[in-house]
């Protein structure tokens, strides 16, 4: 029975490590991507993705009308 216990308590710990981990990657990942955006370039290149983005919306949604 002791030794269930003891199991139980383990596998939680390595739950809450490998959450803590997760969370840990994803703050370093968002900190290099914001980083990376307002470091010049970056902003421009987004900026430029949304635009063609946007761009190929509208021409799907308004085709040109052909005569």
């Amino acid at each position: 029975m002791h030794s269930t216990t003891s199991s139980r308590h383990r596998s939680r710990g390595q739950a809450t490590t490998e959450y803590a981990l997760v969370l840990l990657a994803a703050a370093i990942i968002a900190t290099l991507v914001i980083a990376w955006a307002t470091a010049g370039g970056g902003a421009g290149q987004i900026g430029s993705l949304f635009d063609n983005i946007f761009d190929g919306i509208l021409q799907r949604a308004n085709p040109p009308a052909q005569g």
